[in-house]
């Protein structure tokens, strides 16, 4: 389960604060309002860029804690500029990898409850959790950054949302 969560996570966060980076020095050599990048939307009624790091961000932390059951750290989703983004992926990065193996061990059986108490409550095992729920969601976040800063003509390309790997 650490195998398959947390080296993914890092590998996917390092390919989003790339394109960021990438998305930040387009603006400045296209004399562009970084602002433009940060609300831009694909559609209406889905979330800016700023919004789409800051959830990816949260499953990626929150898929980790919940499977190697300690608590998820929490963020005020404050985040207005290109650093203060690479900062909330800094520190969800530092989170993921203070967390070892072993904490993982049991993550595959572990009862999963998201949204407990609410009409949206959901059960899973961990390992459901992971593969159908927190992998699937994370990597819709990523990708709609992604697709957001291709559509807005930053240069990215595949590798660029790879990441190293």
């Amino acid at each position: 389960m650490y195998s398959a969560s947390v080296p993914v996570f890092k590998q996917m966060l390092g390919g989003l604060a790339d394109v960021l980076a990438k998305a930040e020095a387009h603006a400045a050599a296209r004399n562009i309002e970084p602002a433009a990048l940060l609300q831009a939307r694909l559609f209406p009624d889905m979330f800016a860029l700023t919004k789409q790091v800051q959830v990816a961000c949260d499953f990626a932390k929150g898929v980790c804690a919940r499977l190697a059951g300690v608590d998820v750290p929490s963020a005020e989703d404050k985040e207005q500029s290109f650093a203060e983004l690479q900062a909330r992926i800094k520190t969800t990065l530092a989170f993921i990898e203070g967390l070892s193996a072993a904490q993982f061990e049991a993550a595959a059986s572990r009862s999963i409850v998201t949204r407990p108490g609410t009409p949206k409550e959901r059960h899973f095992t961990g390992q459901d959790y992971l593969l159908h729920y927190g992998l699937p969601q994370f990597f819709f976040h990523v990708t709609t950054s992604y697709a957001i800063l291709r559509h807005n003509g930053v240069e990215l390309g595949k590798k660029d949302y790879m990441g190293v790997y």
